[in-house]
């Protein structure tokens, strides 16, 4: 494979890439050359396309994570605001899903707005989307370290630990994902698998120890804990509110699948079902594993003190045991959910580099043509991470789960307003994902819901860091926005032709060859 790289020619388009097609519809008549383009491989199938999106969205993960938090703010009544997030980012996964029926290239927000508005709008989506998964990346690693893996090795809780471990885990999840496609999708499908059996482990086992010792308390489920004191508790940005993050936080990365279209077979079919699939499957087994966990809490307030609560829960009700053994399982859950992002994030980078839209692009477009995988676009969020570990101030885990569920939150809504702007300009593909008459009402409600969503995450006082770290990247963005519009305009001016064609659908406007397919021309 030929050097890939980025650089802007006179006529806009990066070396190696498709010739572009400008605004007027000419296009270069020499036929771009398939074999020295970037190209991505199809090697997921339909369940490790849903096995990503499950692993992003990854229930015992977020509730690893957050319960913690939860408990501290909104008490073990706290549980049931997870059933207005299931069914508020269920109404965003349909609106996602409708856009991947339709376009099924790496970059997924990012490719949508650049071909349905214009490039320039769709840079903003693939700027947000960037950060948003590079900081998703980091925050799993450094839950993985202080939430699982300091408990496995009987660590006491200390942040620069944790801070060391997270940089390890980054570093092995990085060699992973870029050592083959083949090797994480094997790994996350593993893990998934792997979650799924320790939440039917622990809710069964949990079930029926409190069945045999009547060591159980339903009024827990109503209980408002270390919370009953809080003057503020239903105040706007108060206890209540802020303990709404755990579903916020968890339930979101089903649109991670759209990132990997490109690797994905019969992506207008499998990407959709993962999407949509993911999250009602994870909102129904996220339920059922907080209520039977927290029916389980002995000692509310001695579990909401514990730095790792869930661990505390399965230590006091089945042994240190296993605990240790659930907690590993836990632990390489979190690992494979952290590849997931870690894979995204690249294909994203790499997205926008082909297009000539991303720092250093002549870099980050390059794959290598041993793994077929974007190396320097992996090692850039390993970079992030170090950033980030030496920066941020105070307890990392908050401020980065925070800052993580505000700039999806940005981005949902982002595409849902598209969607509504674009909806009517969609074709439609035979036995392709459809919502029908109630496109229009489910688009609605989820824009209402992403507005809620925002108020929730912006108001309470711990938000003020990561909201300013949120405002920071907007602003780094513009101004590199602007640079591009001084010195690279050509880059906004020019699409791309040439994509292999998918499961013998048309070809679409904009992605590199797949599989080493040639590039059709017109």
């Amino acid at each position: 494979m030929t050097d890939h790289r980025a650089a802007t020619t006179t006529s806009g388009a990066p070396n190696g890439a498709p010739k572009p097609t400008t605004k007027s519809g000419a296009k270069n008549p020499t036929p771009p050359d398939a074999a020295a383009q970037p190209q991505l491989k199809r090697t997921l199938g339909g369940f490790q396309v849903f096995a990503i999106s499950f692993a992003f969205i990854s229930v015992a993960v977020g509730v690893f994570a957050t319960y913690g938090e939860m408990l501290q703010t909104a008490g073990p009544v706290g549980i049931w605001l997870w059933v207005f997030a299931a069914i508020g980012q269920t109404l965003v996964a349909l609106v996602v899903a409708q856009f991947a029926a339709r376009i099924a290239l790496s970059g997924s927000s990012y490719q949508w707005a650049s071909r349905l508005a214009n490039p320039k709008i769709g840079w903003f989506f693939g700027w947000l989307s960037f950060w948003y998964l590079a900081i998703a990346v980091v925050t799993m690693a450094n839950a993985m370290a202080s939430q699982a893996l300091m408990p496995l090795l009987g660590l006491s809780a200390d942040e620069e630990v944790a801070r060391i471990l997270t940089l390890v885990i980054l570093v092995v999840q990085a060699a992973l994902v870029i050592a083959s496609t083949r090797l994480f999708g094997m790994i996350t499908s593993a893990a998934v698998a792997v979650e799924l059996g320790i939440i039917a482990v622990l809710v069964v086992a949990l079930l029926v120890v409190i069945a045999l010792t009547g060591d159980g308390d339903v009024a827990n489920l109503t209980d408002r804990g270390v919370s009953i004191t809080d003057p503020n508790y239903f105040a706007i940005g108060g206890g209540l509110m802020a303990g709404a993050l755990m579903g916020l936080t968890t339930l979101v990365g089903f649109d991670s699948a759209a990132n990997l279209a490109e690797e994905a077979k019969n992506p207008y079919r499998n990407v959709p079902r993962a999407i949509v699939g993911s999250v009602v499957a994870a909102s129904v087994a996220g339920l059922i594993f907080l209520i039977v966990l927290t029916l389980a809490i002995r000692d509310v307030d001695a579990v909401t003190a514990d730095p790792s609560p869930v661990a505390a829960i399965i230590r006091g009700q089945l042994g240190p045991v296993w605990e240790r053994i659930l907690v590993g399982g836990i632990a390489f859950a979190f690992f494979g959910a952290g590849m997931v992002v870690m894979a995204a994030c690249s294909r994203q980078a790499f997205a926008m580099a082909r297009d000539g839209r991303f720092p250093a692009a002549r870099l980050m477009s390059r794959v290598n043509p041993r793994t077929r995988t974007p190396i320097a676009a992996t090692i850039l969020i390993v970079v992030i991470g170090i950033v980030l570990m030496l920066a941020l101030p105070g307890d990392a885990l908050v401020q980065l789960i925070v800052g993580g569920t505000l700039l999806p939150a940005l981005m949902y809504g982002a595409i849902v307003v598209l969607y509504l702007a674009v909806r009517t300009k969609l074709e439609r593909r035979p036995g392709g994902f459809n919502l029908g008459r109630f496109e229009l009402p489910v688009t609605l409600l989820a824009l209402v819901w992403v507005a809620v969503v925002l108020v929730v995450l912006v108001t309470p006082s711990d938000a003020l860091v990561p909201s300013l770290v949120v405002l920071g990247l907007l602003f780094a963005g513009a101004v590199y926005f602007a640079w591009l519009m001084i010195f690279r305009r050509a880059v906004f001016e020019t699409e791309f032709d040439g994509v292999a064609p998918v499961d013998g659908a048309a070809p679409v406007v904009g992605a590199a060859a797949i599989d080493g397919a040639a590039a059709p021309v017109d």
